[in-house]
């Protein structure tokens, strides 16, 4: 069975833009700033992961937060395709569903292990992958 679930938790980068398409639907911009992992030289590398919405709810949620404020978004990751035949520019984003506030907590997975999942997601510190998985 197929799957297109996405779940970020991340930092707003900017003030959310709307713009007004044609069809009279309103749609709302904006990035996610995500931390990966620490790299080799210590330096903290970030990704900026575009996201809109249509859906009014949601863009209102987004509005109402500042930039550098947590946020957790859901959705589904997408391909738009834009422009003429003969220039075609691709994008890559995530349609968000749901938005909401999200308080970071870090915690230490192999001293604080977080007591319930289902009902709130934390932030972890990352384990190493050979920890996670064996190499033959």
């Amino acid at each position: 069975m197929d799957r297109n679930e996405v779940l970020l938790v991340g930092r707003l980068s900017a003030a959310a833009e709307e713009h007004a398409l044609p069809s009279g639907d309103t749609v709302a911009k904006w990035r996610v700033i995500v931390r990966r992992r620490r790299h080799r030289r210590g330096a903290a590398l970030t990704d900026s992961i575009p996201c809109v919405t249509f859906n009014p709810e949601v863009a209102a949620i987004v509005r109402a937060l500042k930039p550098r404020d947590y946020i957790e978004v859901a959705g589904a990751f997408r391909c738009r395709v834009f422009g003429p035949s003969a220039a075609k520019i691709w994008r890559y984003e995530v349609e968000v569903s749901s938005a909401k506030p999200f308080e970071a907590e870090l915690t230490d997975p192999a001293t604080d292990p977080p007591s319930d999942f289902e009902g709130s997601v934390t932030a972890l510190i990352p384990r190493q992958v050979a920890y996670l998985a064996r190499a033959s």
